[in-house]
């Protein structure tokens, strides 16, 4: 085993399944420097100082992060950099999602709802500005998917449901932006082939997490019976950082939970090159929407 430590910088590690895969990964012989975002840092800070694991060999940085506010993820890109040094990008774990409905007004006047800039517009931004990093390391990207991609039948309803202020529920507004995120994943893919390995995970149904704070997500009896713990889909996620038996379809990046490359059909529509370019926009056309100055 190396004694190189590995380096991952990581969102929505504060608490739930991320914090389990974190935890999981600081268990191991292998070690870690990880850098993660975090809205409430002193409490995250507390949660992992809880925590045993052998701290000659691993470190852990909490830094601030709040997924709402693009202006804070080009702070805390920044930060992670100044952090890393020369150190390399061996990860970058996407995993922060919230599944509240599309009402009210888009965070900090976006036109948006504030679950399209938390799951997709943010982390999207955050890859932009890590690009050049990422590119240099050969990094692994993680995007944590779902597999409720399966329920967006129809993308060119997006436009308007993912507005803010559109009155769609969780069970709609949630799906239709880890599509997104989904599309986000491919376009990368596309962005980054020769450099970077990116896949996308799905962790399986795992009723317990906060996901569910302020939102009426509910599941059939028929799909509950396949739900998983927290640490088994932390698991699930962990896996996505060391599989390499890739297909060799590139189109094919998806790991389910028991360990299985999804066939393409399943999520089909995402692989559409017009609907990601669609989504997925420039760094600068993301800051001259958002206000962000250099």
């Amino acid at each position: 085993m190396s004694t190189i430590a590995k380096t991952v910088i990581a969102t929505g590690v504060s608490s739930g399944l991320g914090f389990e895969a974190i935890k999981q990964l600081l268990q191991q012989a292998q070690p870690y420097k990880v850098i993660l975002g975090a809205r409430n840092t002193e409490a995250t800070e507390n949660a992992y100082s809880s925590l045993s694991f052998e701290r000659s060999k691993h470190s852990l940085s909490v830094l601030p992060l709040e997924l709402n506010n693009l202006k804070d993820v080009k702070s805390f890109a920044h930060q992670a950099l100044g952090k890393l040094g020369d150190d390399s990008i061996d990860y970058l774990l996407l995993n922060a999602a919230i599944s509240d409905p599309a009402q009210g007004p888009g965070p900090h006047g976006s036109k948006w709802s504030e679950i399209l800039v938390v799951n997709h517009t943010s982390q999207h931004y955050l890859v932009h500005l890590l690009r050049e990093k990422l590119t240099a390391s050969k990094a692994r990207l993680v995007f944590v998917s779902s597999g409720a991609v399966r329920n967006v039948p129809d993308p060119s309803v997006l436009d308007e449901d993912l507005l803010a202020g559109s009155g769609k529920d969780s069970m709609t507004s949630y799906p239709q932006s880890k599509f997104v995120a989904l599309l986000a994943a491919h376009w990368w893919r596309r962005q980054l082939a020769g450099h970077c390995k990116v896949v996308a995970v799905s962790p399986g149904l795992i009723p317990t997490t906060g996901l569910q704070r302020g939102s009426k997500l509910s599941f059939p009896s028929a799909i509950m019976k396949d739900a998983k713990s927290v640490p088994e889909g932390a698991k699930s996620i962990l896996e996505a950082f060391t599989r390499s038996d890739f297909p060799e379809d590139p189109e094919q990046i998806f790991l389910t939970s028991w360990g299985e490359w999804w066939p393409k059909d399943v999520y089909g529509l995402t692989l559409d090159e017009d609907l990601q370019n669609k989504w997925c926009q420039s760094r600068e056309d993301i800051e001259s929407e958002f206000g962000i100055t250099a």
